[in-house]
């Protein structure tokens, strides 16, 4: 399994697991992203971070620590 760190612009994958705990995860949920829902990559910032994706349809920009956080396939 890859994380979303992982995942090249123009790909959608499905999130399949949230690591981390506490405050940081309930963080990631509260942005819309739970288990089972798509991520469609947008861009990803010349240095890798933020990292730019849709989700739920509407857009959210990532930190780069975050989204090695998430699971996704």
């Amino acid at each position: 399994m890859k994380t979303l760190k992982e995942i090249s612009c123009g790909n959608t994958v499905k999130v399949m697991k949230l690591t981390g705990e506490g405050p940081v995860k309930r963080r990631i949920m509260d942005m819309g992203i739970t288990k089972g829902v798509d991520v469609f990559v947008r861009k990803v910032a010349p240095l890798g971070d933020p990292v730019e994706v849709t989700v739920r349809g509407y857009e959210l920009s990532i930190r780069k620590a975050d989204a090695a956080m998430i699971l996704v396939e």
